[in-house]
């Protein structure tokens, strides 16, 4: 793991936020966007009660807790969709940061550190993306909400379910622009390959090959513990971070599902272990689509 910032030997994030606040709150989310939900206090008081069930979690396990942005969709594409213009993606973006230096500051201790991470999104569609940016015009296109997040004080930048190398290195140069460390999620499908169909070793590869820098670690992400095909030894020193999804089903079947997949938590947790034991540098353990509070709790059972 590059330039190593956790000083704790295993964090806890949260889970799956858009499909526990659609499923299990019943909110509206256009765009599958949280971010707008800052705009209101009802909105900020259901994310901050989100928030503190995990944060209570890394608490009685003695673990870190890395507070991850509601900002997956809060880039200039998805705002634009949802009504909103580049003014506001800096306002939202700020509002987010700020609503998790509450959460710091009220829960905090030598026992809980806590890192603030700004969550990215994919340009595109996170299961099949229709259109591929070069490195340079996802570095450009992200440049914005990065820099928001930055400035509102970040002590990191996650990009989450990332479905080709080249999004993944503008990511990474763009906040080495900004001058915060990058970690990137790249989501498989029930192969392991990435949606574009690249294997996820040679992305890696790339990623740290071509970006500047690359990124402080990589996370399997958005994908059942199942589909990660960990069989090649070269990479599995720069996964640090696990956020999968609760359900075995495939990108497209997720997609078409109108019911949550919420899988079986104690299972979640079982194979987390079992992750654990082949990732060395694994430190990070959160959830994706389907999970919630019970699972990330599951998993830091048996892996803290």
């Amino acid at each position: 793991m590059k330039n190593d910032m956790l000083a704790k030997d295993m964090y806890l994030t949260d889970g799956g936020i858009e499909t526990t606040l659609i499923f299990h709150n019943g909110v509206d989310l256009p765009e599958f966007a949280a971010f707008p939900l800052l705009a209101h206090e009802t909105g900020r008081d259901l994310l901050i009660e989100y928030y503190e069930q995990y944060i209570q979690i890394a608490a009685q396990r003695n673990v870190g807790f890395i507070l991850e942005s509601p900002t997956w969709r809060a880039s200039a594409k998805w705002a634009k969709l949802l009504g909103y213009n580049a003014e506001d993606v800096s306002r939202f973006n700020a509002m987010a940061i700020d609503l998790l230096k509450v959460l710091k500051v009220r829960h905090e201790s030598p026992s809980l550190p806590m890192l603030i991470s700004g969550c990215i999104g994919p340009q595109d569609d996170g299961y099949s993306p229709s259109e591929r940016m070069s490195a340079k015009e996802a570095e450009l296109y992200h440049q914005h909400q990065i820099n928001a997040l930055v400035d509102a004080g970040v002590d990191m930048v996650t990009a989450i379910t990332m479905t080709y190398p080249e999004e993944a290195i503008g990511i990474v140069n763009a906040a080495k622009k900004a001058g915060v460390p990058a970690v990137i999620g790249f989501t498989v499908e029930t192969d392991g390959r990435l949606p574009v169909g690249v294997p996820l070793p040679d992305a890696i590869e790339r990623v740290d090959r071509e970006a500047q820098g690359g990124p402080i670690y990589y996370m399997l992400n958005c994908a059942h513990p199942d589909h990660f095909d960990l069989s090649s030894n070269a990479w599995l020193d720069r996964i640090g971070g696990v956020r999968a999804n609760a359900s075995r089903m495939s990108h497209a079947e997720l997609d078409e599902s109108e019911e949550l997949d919420d899988g079986d938590p104690e299972e979640f947790g079982a194979l987390h272990a079992e992750l654990k034991s082949k990732l060395k540098n694994l430190r990070v353990i959160g959830g994706c689509c389907g999970t919630d509070h019970r699972h990330v709790g599951c998993a830091a059972k048996l892996c803290t």
